[in-house]
């Protein structure tokens, strides 16, 4: 099942569950299955977290062209609020932001296009989140935004002021200072 978010390309997508006495099994990543669900992005990378905070927050990041990354994000062990944020210059969303609350329990997953930042927040603790990346990590690309930055105005659920950073979150950039290196192309 796929629903849209408020930010066309982001997409909340939960794969069926089969479920009998012993627990359940989910598909929870097919080409076949996701090309006829439009998204055909081929997946290289695959990467995990684990957080032992509630109030963790990872992000805002992303990777710049030619290592621009659409990711597929669920989580294996927890709770999370999964962000989005539109940094493609000239899109109608421009600097707009979506979140949705990805769990164990509910076996959803995001994905989230290049030309977005991504960043999550914990919502309980000993969270593990697993994500599928179109390209490899090129430290040389990424970028970062503040998390809570006034002009992206992100409701993370939490305050702030408690929120458990790295330093490399903790000393990223303003929002406004940021060159984005995306730039919006209309559907053809």
């Amino acid at each position: 099942m796929i629903n849209e978010t408020k930010l066309a390309g982001v997409l909340e997508i939960t794969p069926r569950r089969f479920g009998d006495s012993r627990g359940h099994f989910t598909e929870t990543y097919n080409a076949d299955t996701f090309a006829g669900l439009g998204v055909t992005t081929q997946f290289v990378q695959d990467n995990q977290s684990y957080s032992k905070d509630s109030g963790t927050i990872r992000g805002l990041h992303f990777q710049a062209p030619p290592a621009a990354q659409v990711k597929l994000v669920r989580v294996l062990r927890g709770v999370i609020w999964d962000v989005a944020v539109d940094i493609r210059r000239g899109s109608p969303s421009f600097g707009h932001w979506t979140g949705v609350e990805l769990s164990e329990a509910k076996g959803n997953q995001l994905l989230i296009p290049a030309g977005f930042l991504h960043g999550f927040v914990t919502r309980t603790p000993d969270c593990v989140v697993a994500y599928k990346c179109s390209a490899t990590y090129a430290p040389e690309t990424e970028g970062s935004v503040r998390f809570d930055d006034p002009d992206l105005a992100i409701d993370w659920g939490i305050d702030t002021n408690a929120a458990v950073l790295s330093d490399k979150d903790a000393s990223a950039t303003a929002f406004a200072a940021l060159t984005s290196p995306f730039v919006y192309e209309a559907d053809k």
